[in-house]
């Protein structure tokens, strides 16, 4: 018979202490810090390292909450010929100030190190870009869970390329070998990138197990177990994230602070008729020469289409007439004053998505977008840019039919810097129109997008697949931190 210990019966009754790395990127950092939130919210000491001024974004995002601290550690922005206080990469606007944060990120090691040495965890959750924190934990002998800022498709595309590699002389389409669905790429990434991805892949698989900002029910049952069986590697679904903050306050104040407030923001889309607005954002990281944003601006004035378009700032100068005319046709904001709304800056997304006159989203399928879409029950036109947007551009549209493609391919490493082609007017015209124009195949499209949506949100409430493996997850913890007492 076991002999039974109060003392361990005690222990198991203990909080948790884990500690959370995010990466420097807002699409990393929101996340992270929303799904650390329910770990405090359920009763376990929370504690997310990162730099000051990302620190700032975090207290502004995230409800206070007793268990939830942050730690801060210096950032060299000025040792990096950076402006004080650029220390995400968010706020770069080219690609020399972005590898420059990226090589910063290199320099938190030693602070964060010294600090968990000082105070040991009973986990660590890191982002899967930051794969030393494999020896820190091994040292510190706690588990090492990776949160991955993509979606399970995503990665297990990856890992069916890196088991399976495409031929160098080879040009698509290519078909994703040994995968649940028929899927057909109509692009290939760049070389570095598909390195840098398969490594930091291969780093997450000797972690404990991933966490995803997903729902189990958007990248499928069929995926998980192919991840599983593939690789062995255990992995919970937590998200969306961002049906985790509760108020509309909340939402509005996820992120920077928006340039456009959110009263006159809401007012406007009040305005509207449902599903008549196509809200057009390519996130923090895509920065688009004036030719592009030009064809943009004439598919959009061409559809007849009420709109929000977000665009990113010029590097936070005034911008005169002349340099407007660049990349917005002549008269463009005062033909449409009245039917649509040009944001320069941080945009409050989560709300205007939510908002029912919106009815598509232009965008460059980054995850945090993509799963904020459906999580609203918004459909999705796609054009992807970098990283592993491309693979979630067919998530959408092949398998899970809540979008339509531009059918861009060009695929790039970061989403700066002039690209090899621009992409016409009458393509993104027609993939707006195809959408937004009421047609048999629009109805259908936003019948899936809107049931994923209701999906979304039983997967986070009490019972439903999210919370499920956040308590199948803590009690993990629990369970491999008494394992190290009893030894």
């Amino acid at each position: 018979m076991e002999s039974h210990s109060p003392y361990l019966d005690e222990q198991r009754q203990q909080p948790l202490r884990i500690y959370f790395i995010p990466f420097l990127a807002a699409g990393h950092i929101l996340p992270l810090s929303d799904i650390a939130r329910v770990f405090a919210a359920r009763g376990h000491h929370v504690t997310i390292i990162t730099t000051p001024s990302n620190a700032q974004i975090i207290r502004t995002s995230t409800p206070h909450h007793p268990n939830f601290l942050l730690h801060t550690v210096p950032f060299p922005s000025q040792e990096l010929g950076l402006p004080d206080g650029i220390e995400n990469l968010s706020d770069t606007f080219d690609d020399d100030t972005f590898m420059k944060v990226f090589n910063g990120m290199d320099t938190l090691r030693e602070p964060i190190e010294h600090f968990l040495g000082r105070h040991p965890p009973d986990c660590i959750v890191a982002d899967f870009m930051f794969p030393w924190v494999e020896d820190l934990a091994n040292k510190l002998r706690v588990p090492r869970l990776v949160f991955n800022g993509f979606s399970l498709f995503a990665i297990c595309a990856v890992e069916s390329f890196r088991a399976h590699p495409v031929p160098p002389d080879a040009s698509p389409p290519f078909l994703i070998h040994d995968f649940p669905h028929t899927v057909t790429m109509n692009a290939t990434p760049p070389t570095l990138l598909r390195e840098v991805l398969e490594s930091t892949l291969e780093a997450e698989l000797r972690s404990h197990g991933i966490i995803l900002n997903n729902f189990v029910e958007l990248d499928g049952e069929e995926y998980v177990q192919y991840y599983e069986r593939t690789t062995g590697h255990k992995v919970w679904h937590l998200g969306p994230a961002c049906l985790l903050h509760g108020t509309a306050e909340e939402k509005a104040e996820r992120g920077q602070k928006s340039v456009l407030s959110v009263q006159k923001c809401m007012s406007w889309l009040d305005s509207k008729n449902p599903n008549s607005v196509v809200y057009i954002c390519f996130g923090s990281l895509c920065c688009f020469p004036d030719c592009q944003l030009y064809e943009i601006a004439c598919a959009v004035e061409a559809s007849g289409c009420e709109f929000i378009w977000v665009v990113r700032e010029k590097e936070g100068k005034e911008e005169e007439e002349e340099m407007k005319e660049k990349w917005l046709p002549k008269g463009f904001e005062e033909r449409n004053s009245k039917k649509g709304i040009i944001i320069r800056g941080w945009a409050p997304q989560v709300l205007i998505l939510r908002h029912s006159a919106v009815g598509g989203f232009l965008s460059h399928c980054g995850w945090n977008s993509t799963v904020e879409a459906i999580s609203a029950g918004v459909p999705m036109i796609t054009w992807p840019m970098h990283s592993e947007q491309f693979y979630n551009e067919k998530l959408i549209t092949e398998v899970r039919g809540v979008g339509v493609e531009v059918g861009v391919d060009e695929w790039r490493s970061t989403g700066y810097g002039q690209r090899e082609k621009v992409v016409g007017r009458g393509r993104i015209e027609v993939a707006i129109r195809r959408l937004m124009d009421g047609g048999n195949e629009s109805q259908e499209i936003r019948v899936r997008a809107q049931e994923l949506g209701k999906k979304a949100r039983v997967a986070v409430q009490e019972g439903g697949s999210s919370f499920n493996n956040f308590t199948a997850l803590i009690d993990e913890l629990k369970r491999l931190r008494d394992c190290k007492h009893e030894d």
